[in-house]
């Protein structure tokens, strides 16, 4: 949504290079003509109204972080299949009664977790892992809420124009999506094996970034609008840029993986799996390609040879970006996305070689959403 700058005055140019309306040379009192004193006057709330609509995109960006870290401790609590059933108005509120407690819990005491890995478990127990579940639950619906009401509001209000209204929708399209592969997902674990497919689970982790992403991108046009002016030679640094995005994307899909078979439990050593640079199991499946997706040795070496990408990539962005004349806004994301990913190294190593204590392994899905949101700065700012 582009202010109006009054581009269409037509404009004469004193020897200072400075522009003034042409009708104010002509006006003893030096005052703007009053299309202009409108333009202006109607230029703040617009400004005003990008402020709150980017405000809002953020606030929602933050409770999918919130999400994205409470769905790492719901399934590293092994609380993801406590609820057996998926109710999407029905299931807002929790068992109320001691008698709807027995009963929730009898649906789980027929599931093959229940009988395979908490046989005998009692309804004290039960409960500590459902309100793992029921909160992540509970976090998606408010979010479907606070995005979908604000939008509605905006769009009658007129504070945001259709192609953005557009958008907007399709990202809340997503999200309802995002409700029915999380069930999907759980789905997996109530069958034969008490485990989610990590083909699921990665499905489910990529979307709610994909819907991240798409969000943040939205309030930083509206923070930022216009694309800013860079040098041709600095079209290297922004192609770089990008290259490290598509490395965090990738780092998030192996990690997933890592998450799904639980990788993270296997090879505790750094920076040698095992004493091996490439472990030797790396292909002991078959069909071979079963490996990155199956395989301990194979998908924690993929998730480890991306964060050694990276290792390389964002030292050297930020060295290139050092030497350049960038805006402010571009050399603090480069210095952001530098130590992001220090900390979210740091990060994977200690819940590596700790053996996935759940509060690092949480801290680590976190940072990835943070590592992930420090690369779209630094594209946003290199446009």
């Amino acid at each position: 949504m582009a202010l109006d700058t009054g581009s269409s005055f037509d404009y004469a140019y004193a020897s200072s290079d400075t522009r003034f309306p042409r009708s104010a040379l002509n006006n003893p009192m030096n005052t703007l003509p009053a299309d202009a004193a409108s333009n202006r006057a109607t230029g703040e709330p617009r400004a005003r109204a990008r402020l709150r609509v980017a405000a809002w995109l953020l606030a929602c960006c933050a409770l999918v972080l919130a999400m994205v870290v409470v769905g790492g401790v719901t399934r590293l609590t092994h609380s993801g299949l406590s609820i057996v059933e998926w109710q999407p108005i029905l299931g807002t509120l929790p068992p109320m009664n001691e008698a709807q407690w027995l009963e929730t819990f009898a649906k789980y005491q027929l599931t093959p977790e229940y009988h395979k890995v908490n046989q005998g478990m009692g309804l004290a127990a039960f409960k500590g892992i459902f309100w793992w579940e029921y909160f992540h639950r509970l976090l998606g619906r408010m979010i479907g809420f606070v995005f979908l009401l604000p939008l509605l509001w905006f769009w009658w209000r007129g504070r945001i124009d259709r192609p953005l209204a557009l958008k907007l929708a399709g990202i809340f399209v997503l999200g309802a999506l995002q409700g029915a592969l999380g069930w999907y997902m759980v789905k997996s674990g109530l069958v034969d094996n008490p485990r989610v497919s990590q083909y699921r689970l990665t499905a489910h982790l990529g979307l709610a970034l994909a819907i991240y992403a798409a969000m943040l991108w939205a309030a930083l046009g509206l923070l930022y609008p216009g694309a800013g002016a860079i040098a041709p030679r600095q079209s290297s640094l922004r192609r770089l840029s990008w290259t490290i995005t598509a490395v965090v994307v990738y780092m998030v899909v192996t990690g997933g993986f890592v998450a799904g078979i639980r990788a993270g439990f296997a090879y505790n050593t750094f920076p040698l799996m095992n004493g091996h640079l490439v472990p030797p199991e790396i292909f002991i499946l078959e069909p071979w390609h079963l490996n990155f997706f199956n395989n301990m040795a194979t998908v924690q070496f993929d998730h480890r040879l991306g964060a050694w990408l990276l290792a390389l990539l964002v030292p050297w962005f930020w060295l290139k970006a050092r030497r350049e004349a960038l805006t402010p806004r571009a050399c603090l994301a480069a210095d952001l996305l530098l130590g992001m990913l220090a900390l979210q190294v740091a990060l994977g190593i200690a819940t590596l070689l700790l053996l996935v204590p759940i509060p690092l392994a949480a801290a680590h899905q976190g940072g990835a959403v943070l590592l992930l949101t420090a690369a779209l700065l630094a594209n946003h700012a290199l446009r």
